[in-house]
């Protein structure tokens, strides 16, 4: 039988069993004040319809052709790309057969006013390097050129001319990663234009097989480019805009 207080109105413990402990404040969302907690809610509500809309985005892009992304494909295409592009090419029917290298030679002006063509560069293989042996290798060095290379033939046409605004986007990207990338090597001379190729290789068939596979590179050159402040990293704008190309 419970005890009571000298007011009757609490009860008190039983001898022997410790008085219960005061209930704690409430935790999550039910602890704060209530404008908080709208503020939580709309929070969470964006955030649930933001991944909704992602999701559906990403499917949309990689489903077969339908009405939905037919009649919003271009809505489609904008999200996706080209942060979150997906495709199949590593699997059936389709796989890569294929080894892609960007390369990039350079235009320079020497001290005594002559110019001076560079050799090819070969920025993959550079990349390449960076990743071979190393356990935890850049996101940078991984992906930054070959997915910035895909956007850019992507989105050009059989003459290196832009489809759209997307094609001008693509330009302004590779021509920033192609001069981020010279201004690591000693040059000798500003540069002032710059020109990219692809060399394209066939995937040596395996020692077991007896198929022959030619795998000569195939080169694709583009046009050279005159070098604009646009290209040129922030710290080399930011020091009198000069384009040299230093190591």
């Amino acid at each position: 039988m419970d005890s009571y207080d000298d007011k009757g109105e609490n009860p008190a413990p039983p001898p022997g069993r410790p008085p219960s402990p005061p209930p704690g404040p409430s935790r999550g969302i039910a602890g704060l004040s209530f404008p908080y907690q709208v503020v939580a809610a709309l929070a969470l509500a964006v955030v649930a319809l933001v991944a909704v809309v992602h999701v559906a985005m990403v499917f949309l892009h990689v489903a077969p052709d339908n009405t939905v992304s037919k009649r919003y494909g271009e809505q489609v295409g904008d999200w996706v790309f080209p942060e979150f592009e997906q495709n199949w090419k590593l699997f059936a029917p389709n796989p890569l057969q294929q080894n892609v290298a960007v390369e990039v030679r350079a235009e320079i002006s020497k001290a005594d006013g002559s110019r001076h063509t560079t050799g090819w560069i070969n920025l993959s293989a550079e990349d390449g390097a960076a990743i071979r042996g190393n356990p935890f290798p850049s996101h940078v060095d991984q992906n930054e050129l070959r997915r910035g290379w895909d956007f850019y033939v992507n989105s050009h046409d059989d003459k290196a001319r832009p489809n759209g605004l997307r094609g001008q986007l693509s330009e302004s990207y590779i021509r920033r990663i192609a001069m981020l990338r010279l201004e690591s090597h000693d040059l000798g001379g500003p540069v002032d234009r710059f020109q990219l190729r692809s060399a394209t290789r066939l995937v040596e068939a395996p020692p077991w097989s007896e198929e022959k596979t030619n795998t000569k590179p195939a080169y694709r050159v583009f046009p050279w480019w005159t070098v604009t402040p646009d290209d040129l990293s922030e710290g080399v704008r930011n020091h009198g805009g000069g384009t040299e190309a230093n190591g």
